[in-house]
């Protein structure tokens, strides 16, 4: 009598698809992990320790830059932020697909940057992904969720509690659900300097 292996689905399975599957798996849980282990680290109390550990686990973090306590991070690979850069207490960084953050970025309080989402209209409710794009000198206000895909212009301005489903231009302003554009920022030459990390956030 033959073993019949299937999928979540009901699915006849290979036994070289349920090897693969079976790996896909393993690789799961142990990234799984990883992000557990993320987790606990940003609530060490001391930034340098913190960014240390963060650097172990592949972000790429340019000079000067400083991660607040609490930030939760997905698949830390594909994660780079620039230098001089700040991400506020509580944000979400997800690198399930690739998350690009500029120089002299200014990401507030539980700032969510998603580039993954599932399908609604899918049968399978299937995951998508799409990369995330946060140019220099952007601020993003408390609460404001990036969604799959977009890209934030150069010195633009998210408002706190702002959806963001779609590009947004440079030294624009955009504010609500879902983001509209509602003022634009008036110096474009920007240089300035967001200033050295504090120690114990």
């Amino acid at each position: 009598m033959e073993l019949q292996i299937k999928d979540k689905t009901g699915k006849n399975l290979t036994l070289q698809q349920f090897v693969n599957k079976l790996k896909q798996r393993i690789l799961a849980i142990l990234l799984e992990f990883e992000v557990f282990l993320l987790h606990i680290v940003g609530h060490i109390p001391v930034h340098h320790l913190r960014r240390f550990y963060y650097r172990l686990t592949g972000v790429t973090i340019g000079k000067g830059s400083s991660i607040h306590m609490g930030t939760r991070f997905y698949n830390p690979v594909n994660i780079t932020i620039g230098q001089d850069t700040i991400i506020g207490e509580d944000a979400v960084l997800d690198g399930r697909d690739e998350l690009i953050i500029g120089n002299h970025v200014a990401i507030a309080t539980g700032v969510m940057l998603l580039n993954s989402q599932h399908e609604i209209n899918d049968e399978l409710f299937s995951p998508s992904t799409a990369p995330i794009i946060i140019e220099d000198y952007v601020f993003i206000g408390p609460r404001a969720i990036i969604q799959p895909g977009v890209r934030v212009g150069k010195g633009a301005i998210v408002a706190a509690g702002a959806v963001v489903v779609k590009d947004v231009p440079p030294f624009a302003i955009v504010g609500g659900v879902p983001a509209k554009i509602i003022g634009e920022r008036k110096l474009k030459n920007l240089h300035y300097k967001l200033g050295r990390a504090r120690w114990f956030r």
